[in-house]
């Protein structure tokens, strides 16, 4: 398989974010399909994602982002044995280059730092190369790849790795996000680890 924060100063996106409730799953999903119309995750996966996330054995963390009363972007990070793992990072459309991304995945390291997670991996399409600048500008360096990781299409992913030796902060929030792609692929927004 593959909070709520309050817009950070300098950031363009104005939106809420939070943490990910059941009650958010269907506007998830629709976010998902629109984003990955090909391998969305299912209801079953979110849910599943979600029962590891509250309570004293929680191993999870997943955050929406609203704006103006809407979903408009989600992200989750799992942790095991002080590993982290991006399990998915996506943003609407109109919320690219806004900064939305960075935030997301600043709260998703947070995260890893509270699991006490010694690294965290995430795998991004080999033909996003934004999404690779965004990670990049955080720390994560290649490792290696997965072949055929994304279907259909058959397209590798590159698998990504950020140790506690990488910088700690995000590289200034307030600086925008290149404009020349999207904050994710645009047939697979996020790092979208279904696996």
């Amino acid at each position: 398989m593959t909070t709520r924060v309050a817009a950070a100063e300098g950031t363009r996106d104005g939106a809420v974010l939070r943490e990910m409730r059941w009650w958010d799953i269907a506007p998830v999903l629709e976010l998902e399909r629109e984003l990955f119309p090909e391998d969305a995750w299912s209801a079953g996966m979110f849910w599943s994602e979600l029962a590891h996330a509250r309570g004293p054995a929680a191993n999870r963390r997943y955050l929406v982002a609203e704006h103006g009363g809407r979903l408009v972007g989600y992200g989750g990070l799992a942790a095991v044995d002080g590993t982290g793992d991006i399990q998915t990072i996506a943003t609407a459309r109109d919320q690219w280059g806004t900064g939305l991304g960075s935030r997301l995945l600043t709260e998703l390291l947070s995260a890893a730092t509270a699991f006490e997670c010694a690294e965290v991996l995430l795998e991004v399409r080999v033909d996003n190369s934004r999404a690779q600048r965004l990670y990049e500008r955080f720390g994560f360096e290649p490792i290696g790849f997965r072949r055929g990781y994304y279907q259909p299409g058959n397209v590798d992913a590159l698998v990504m790795r950020r140790t506690t030796e990488s910088p700690s902060e995000s590289p200034d929030d307030s600086a925008p996000e290149p404009a020349d792609a999207p904050a994710a692929p645009p047939s697979a927004q996020g790092t979208q680890t279904h696996g």
